[in-house]
């Protein structure tokens, strides 16, 4: 990874997951896509939150890049993006200093 690379994942990541009220559901949400990919609907029954909720996390996170999608409407799939995936143990490193 480029050096300035990874200072922008860390500042995105840091502000997407610690900086704002809704963080530790996009954390939860990134941790879960890290695994699988799921839709919305699955998302928000596996974390257990409501669709609404899990759909407004989404689009941050799609806005930021951190993760993108494949499909239409209710069957969208979310992955995490190759940036993200890539950036992986910096997130685990701003999540772990969360707890």
């Amino acid at each position: 990874m480029k050096f300035s690379f990874v200072i922008f994942m860390k500042k995105l990541l840091w502000w997407i997951i610690a900086g704002t009220k809704g963080g530790i559901n996009r954390a939860r949400i990134i941790e879960s896509l890290h695994q699988r990919p799921y839709n919305a609907h699955q998302l928000a029954e596996k974390l257990g939150l409501d669709y609404k909720t899990v759909r407004h996390h989404i689009k941050v996170l799609e806005q930021n890049r951190v993760i993108s999608s494949s499909g239409e409407k209710y069957g969208m799939m979310y992955f995490l993006s190759p940036q993200m995936e890539e950036s992986y143990e910096i997130f685990e490193e701003i999540r772990g200093q969360m707890n």
